[in-house]
């Protein structure tokens, strides 16, 4: 049986870390979210990600699914207009961009990961015959579907759908700003790959971060508790996950605090 939270102490000691992170003390804060964990093992408020963040605890092979659902259902409403209006979010147009100079499409099938709201699929709605979508948060979903852009819609943990799916495959997978809630990639990769046909074409951002945060991983937390990659890192898992690199563009992933977050768009083409 699960055990039960008890939210009056959960509210305090996560209310406590943020104030103490927040005003630079972050011994007592790791210790504040040591308690949050303690009391939510599920980890709803990603206090895992923030201890890798602060420096003063391991970097977890991915941000935690419940901590992952909770941020985006609680955000779905004012979604768009906190990514593209205040953060000048347009990674969904530059894939488009980048397809079109390099002349890739039309496709039958497409897998858009971390569908969010439907700003990929909106941007390329017209290249593909037939989108999927698939997000973590109902929430996201259910406005995804009222704009009508999917022929298809999953609620689901991206590895967790890529390991258990029979779909049958795709020749376009998207993942628009899903590595910054990852660290270790082999199992996203090869999930992709598995549910891709030969030839196919994989597209996704990452953030980067400079070497001190990723520790000679490949990976890392940063200050934003966001995942960050290295370059190398993730053309060594695509090429053991069988695809072969077609385009890598450096990008602005957004602005955070009027600061631009730099990162990577990876075009890559799944070996036939």
């Amino acid at each position: 049986m699960a055990k039960k939270i008890d939210e009056e102490k959960l509210a305090e000691a996560y209310n406590r870390a943020l104030s103490l992170e927040k005003s630079g003390k972050l011994a007592e804060a790791a210790e504040a979210y040591r308690e949050v964990l303690a009391l939510d093992p599920d980890d709803h408020g990603g206090a895992a990600v923030r201890l890798a963040a602060t420096g003063f605890g391991d970097t977890p092979l991915k941000a935690p699914e419940a901590y992952v659902e909770t941020l985006f259902d609680q955000h779905a409403d004012d979604f768009e207009d906190i990514l593209v209006e205040q953060l000048g979010y347009c990674v969904p147009m530059t894939i488009r961009q980048r397809f079109q100079s390099l002349s890739l499409g039309p496709f039958m099938r497409m897998l858009d990961i971390g569908c969010g709201t439907g700003l990929a699929g909106d941007a390329l709605n017209d290249m593909a015959d037939d989108i999927s979508g698939l997000d973590i948060s109902e929430n996201m979903v259910e406005i995804a579907y009222e704009k009508g852009l999917y022929d298809t819609l999953f609620v689901a943990e991206a590895e967790e759908f890529l390991d258990e799916t029979d779909e049958t495959p795709f020749d376009l997978i998207i993942a628009a700003d899903v590595l910054p809630y990852l660290g270790t990639l082999d199992r996203f990769f090869a999930g992709a790959a598995a549910n891709m046909e030969p030839g196919g074409i994989f597209a996704f951002s990452s953030e980067t971060l400079p070497e001190e945060r990723l520790k000679g991983a490949g990976y890392g937390v940063g200050p934003h508790h966001r995942f960050g990659h290295s370059l190398p890192y993730i053309e060594a898992q695509l090429a053991k996950a069988g695809f072969t690199t077609l385009e890598v563009t450096d990008i602005n992933v957004r602005f955070e605090n009027g600061e631009p977050t730099p990162g990577f768009l990876v075009i890559a083409r799944l070996q036939a």
